[in-house]
C-alpha cells in the first residue's frame, strides 16, 4: 500500500511497527497533521475561536482523525465542533446549517474519500459563506478551496517503490515496518483568498509547495 490513512483502524495490520501479515507499505497518517492545519488556519485567521471539522463517522479513520484534532484544537486554545455527514446518503445541508449556527469562524475537513468525493458542494459552501477552510487534499484547492495541507502524494508513491523492491528480492512483509510521511504539502489557492479578503503573510506563501493564482 501507498497511501491508506489509517491501515490499523482499517484493520489491515495488527500495528504499524509489526504488521503481521501480507500487507505493508505507507500511510498517509501523521500525528502532527492536525494541529498543522490549525495552526494554519490561525494564522490567516488572528481571532480564530471556533472550528467545525466536517467528517464522516461511518469511516474507520474518522475517529483518530478528529480525537488528533480535539488533542491540537486543545493545545492551541481553540474550540472544535465535530460536524457528520453520514455515507452513503449524507445530509450536508444539515451539516451546512450546523456550521453556521455554531458561528464557525473556520472549517477543517477530515482525511476520508467520502468527503473527497462531495468536495464540489463542500468548496461552494465555503466560498458562498466566506468562510477559510483547510482541506485534507490538493483537489479541493483546485476546485476553488482556500488551502490544503497533506502528505506528498507523489512522495509516499516513490516511497512505496522501495518495499516492492525488498519483497522482490525476498524481504517478507510482516517484518516490513509501515512508514509514516516525512514530505507534506501546503497548496494555497489566491483567487479563493481575494475574494474572501483573506491575506497570507509572506513566510506562508514561502512554504507553499502549490500556489494557484
Amino acid at each position: 500500500m501507498a497511501n491508506v490513512t489509517n491501515p490499523v483502524a482499517l484493520g489491515l495490520v495488527a500495528s504499524l511497527a509489526r504488521p503481521g501479515g501480507n500487507i505493508t507499505g505507507i500511510t498517509n497518517l501523521a500525528p502532527e497533521l492536525g494541529e498543522k492545519r490549525l495552526e494554519l488556519l490561525k494564522a490567516i485567521v488572528p481571532k480564530l475561536s471556533r472550528v467545525a471539522v466536517l467528517g464522516d463517522p461511518t469511516s474507520p479513520s474518522h475517529a483518530p482523525g478528529w480525537r488528533e484534532t480535539e488533542i491540537a484544537a486543545r493545545s492551541l486554545g481553540l474550540q472544535v465542533k465535530s460536524v457528520e455527514v453520514r455515507a452513503p446518503n449524507p445530509d450536508f445541508a444539515g451539516a451546512f446549517l450546523a456550521i453556521t449556527k455554531y458561528r464557525a469562524d473556520a472549517l477543517l475537513t477530515l482525511s476520508q474519500p467520502f468527503i473527497r468525493v462531495n468536495q464540489k458542494q463542500i468548496v461552494e459552501f465555503t466560498k458562498k459563506q466566506r468562510m477559510p477552510a483547510i482541506f485534507h487534499d490538493f483537489s479541493f484547492v483546485e476546485a476553488g478551496g482556500l488551502m490544503s495541507y497533506a502528505a506528498d502524494v507523489i512522495e509516499l508513491y516513490r516511497r512505496a517503490a522501495t518495499y516492492v523492491d525488498k519483497i522482490l528480492k525476498g524481504a517478507k512483509p510482516a517484518d516490513l515496518p509501515i512508514e509514516r510521511p516525512i514530505k507534506f504539502d501546503l497548496a494555497i489557492n489566491l483567487k479563493a483568498a481575494k475574494a474572501q479578503g483573506i491575506s497570507f503573510q509572506p513566510s506562508i506563501l514561502l512554504r507553499a509547495t502549490k500556489v494557484i493564482e
